[in-house]
């Protein structure tokens, strides 16, 4: 949920006049109002889950992701205490980079366009220097991303499409920072609390925006990607995968 200041949402609400013509300036948010959906079983637990919020700052803030304050809110309904886990985070205006889809240098520079409408140099020279940054902050942010994968053994969630923000300044912003997965060099591949392989999926994802972003192939033995990109690891992921997918349209519908 966006944060909003008041005298914007009545500037939007009531617009202001300029030169003779009232324009309804929309309200930019200052801050985001996350609410963290999964129900802990004590506190211990939702501590562990700040703590890993924490692990994760540690190798991309500032730079490449969204600042959140986290706390604990607790309430009482029918009688009974209950808590959830919140945070007001950093807002971050871009376009999403979706990993799954074709970037392509032709795709960031469509990317930009949609963001800068007025550029006070030529369009191409601007993109140029646009996607430039853009490579080079994507860069940084696997490094980031695999040394967390080395040295915390965790792995933020890259597989949802939004959860990566490219800015019109050309930074690329992690803004989902709730689903942080343990990463396990063993045989089993772990699934989330809604059955979803999110830690491989993330893995797979890393890879793409390495092949992809910065034109480069692919290393299987890299110590990050090895377990992960075997080929029939992924098929069974695919099938792991499919079966969220499926349960999401038929949540009644039993497939074992």
């Amino acid at each position: 949920m966006e944060v909003l200041r008041r005298d914007d949402v009545e500037r939007e609400r009531v617009g202001v006049v300029i030169k003779g013509i009232r324009w309804f300036p929309k309200a930019r948010p200052i801050k985001m109002l996350r609410i963290f959906r999964t129900r802990f079983k004590g506190l211990d637990e939702a501590l562990e889950e700040v703590e890993r919020v924490k692990t994760m700052e540690k190798y991309l803030a500032p730079d490449h992701v969204a600042m959140s304050d986290e706390f604990l809110v607790d309430y009482i309904m029918e009688g009974k205490r209950d808590f959830i886990l919140c945070g007001l985070q950093q807002a971050v205006e871009g376009e999403i980079l979706d990993p799954w889809s074709p970037i392509t240098k032709e795709h960031l520079a469509e990317l930009f366009s949609r963001m800068h409408r007025d550029v006070t140099e030529t369009p191409d020279m601007c993109t140029e220097r646009l996607i430039k940054r853009a490579r080079k902050r994507v860069h940084e942010f696997i490094k980031g991303v695999k040394k967390m994968v080395l040295e915390a053994k965790h792995v933020p969630d890259l597989a949802g499409v939004g959860n990566l923000i490219l800015t019109p300044e050309g930074e690329v912003k992690l803004v989902d920072i709730n689903n942080i997965s343990s990463v396990s060099p063993g045989t089993s591949i772990p699934i989330d609390d809604k059955g979803y392989p999110v830690c491989d999926k993330s893995i797979q994802a890393l890879a793409l925006l390495e092949q992809k972003i910065l034109v480069k192939p692919i290393n299987k033995e890299d110590a990050v990607y090895k377990t992960f990109l075997e080929t029939q690891r992924m098929r069974d992921v695919k099938v792991l995968e499919d079966k969220f997918h499926f349960s999401m349209v038929y949540p009644d519908y039993d497939m074992d």
